[in-house]
């Protein structure tokens, strides 16, 4: 399967809306939006701003889902991925987030990192990482508020350049004082 990377605009916001309120994203902050919180997300540009670039995810002439990079005007970009419900569980995840790297890492020369973050609970996204050249690099306690108030833990990865140029994940010694 060929992933494409289509950037959203303007004439997107009824399909991303559409997109967002039509599948579950259970280990995302917000899991439960109305049509009007959307809405006013979607029409204040969250998805194409100076910081920010929303895209969906197309696999064979197919809308596999949304990736937003964040924080574009930092040579450290993240990512939000939100993957359709109908795709999940099938190994998709890695084949996108390596493209998604391809893509930063090649758009963007001054790129010198690129991050993400999950939940603990977030297994099936923590093993994408790193199937995909991503290391961990902190394990926030109690950093992610999930339903019911409870607090997990967030967990960020992040994939270096060079990491990402010569297909070696760079490790580093977590107790090295």
């Amino acid at each position: 399967m060929n992933i494409s990377f289509t950037p959203l605009g303007p004439e997107d916001s009824d399909g991303i809306v559409a997109f967002l309120l039509g599948n579950k994203f259970p280990f995302h902050v917000r899991r439960d939006w109305t049509q009007t919180e959307l809405r006013a997300l979607v029409d204040g540009g969250r998805y194409w701003n100076s910081e920010s670039q929303g895209f969906w995810i197309m696999g064979n002439g197919d809308c596999l889902g949304m990736v937003v990079l964040e924080d574009l005007e930092d040579d450290t970009p993240m990512f939000d991925l939100r993957l359709a419900e109908a795709y999940r569980g099938q190994g998709l995840g890695t084949r996108i987030l390596k493209e998604l790297c391809t893509k930063v890492f090649n758009e963007n020369p001054e790129t010198v990192r690129f991050e993400g973050q999950t939940r603990e609970d977030n297994i099936a996204m923590r093993k994408v990482f790193l199937k995909s050249g991503f290391l961990k690099e902190a394990h926030y306690r109690m950093g992610w508020p999930a339903e019911d108030g409870l607090r997990l833990a967030s967990v960020a990865y992040a994939i270096l350049r060079q990491d990402w140029e010569s297909g070696e994940t760079t490790a580093f010694d977590w107790n090295d004082v």
